[in-house]
């Protein structure tokens, strides 16, 4: 397991700015599960994920402010969350129900606490069992779930009240069977907002891209998708006023955080 330290560094006169450590997971026996930033990360997108036993526990947080003030709050946040989920979900027999429910309100308590004001920060919690296939989660905010399966693709519901906002709140988790084959996508605000005056970009845009996708090719990898969502995100983005902008001035426009996140059930081998 992962230490919980962050890295940390100070300026003369001001608090430290600490950066959360980097995500290490190693490869999953019937989950593929991988996690892609676009590009520079500008924000508060944050994403960390634990592999205790059967269970693979992970967040996705969009957290408000300025990247330095973000990062911070987020290493703070990671630091609860690698504290508590061994601790919830790390011994025979655990309750995941209840072990999510807590571990949503000990990271809001953190988020509440390591801000001066509100840290409005839309956060999905999910606990997938490797051996059952059942992901339980708490989507707290409204992060864009994409999921696809023998079904069809669909959004995932239902949301509640974001992370950050009342330290008191409590948080009902949700399930989701995962049949082989079947895949979630993950999607932070940037990639939604990702639009421009000629394209409106929603969820259900990218619920159409990932069912393309896997009409071609079932059997795509979660890497393979996340970058093709990304990767989409960004041909949303751009503009003429933007690479007008970029010729005349050798800058272009600061690019929000975009992060996309994919766990896949792989299909069943004959």
């Amino acid at each position: 397991m992962l230490s919980v330290a962050s890295q940390s560094t100070q300026l003369p006169g001001s608090l430290p700015t600490r950066t959360p450590v980097p995500t290490a997971l190693p490869t999953l026996e019937g989950l593929d599960l991988r996690y892609h930033y676009h590009s520079a990360r500008t924000g508060g997108d944050f994403f960390d994920a634990l592999v205790l036993g059967p269970h693979v526990v992970f967040l996705l947080t969009d957290i408000a402010g300025t990247r330095d003030s973000a990062h911070t709050i987020a290493s703070a946040t990671q630091d609860t969350f690698r504290l508590r989920s061994p601790q919830l979900f790390g011994t025979p027999g655990a309750n995941l129900t209840d072990a999510i429910s807590i571990l949503a309100h000990d990271i809001n308590q953190t988020l509440t606490t390591a801000s001066p004001g509100v840290c409005f920060s839309p956060t999905f919690l999910g606990c997938y069992d490797l051996n059952l296939g059942v992901l339980t989660y708490i989507n707290a905010g409204g992060q864009p779930a994409i999921f696809s399966d023998s079904d069809g693709t669909r959004i995932l519901t239902p949301a509640c009240m974001p992370l950050g906002l009342f330290a008191l709140l409590t948080y009902e988790p949700a399930f989701q069977a995962f049949e082989p084959g079947s895949r979630l996508l993950l999607l932070t605000k940037g990639v939604i907002e990702a639009g421009n005056s000629h394209v409106t970009v929603s969820p259900e845009r990218f619920a159409h891209l990932l069912d393309d996708q896997l009409r071609k090719n079932p059997h795509s990898s979660a890497h393979e998708l996340c970058t093709a969502v990304l990767d989409q995100a960004d041909q949303y983005a751009r503009t003429a006023w933007q690479s007008l902008t970029k010729l005349l001035f050798g800058k272009s426009q600061r690019i929000e955080d975009r992060t996309a996140v994919v766990l896949a059930r792989p299909s069943r081998t004959t």
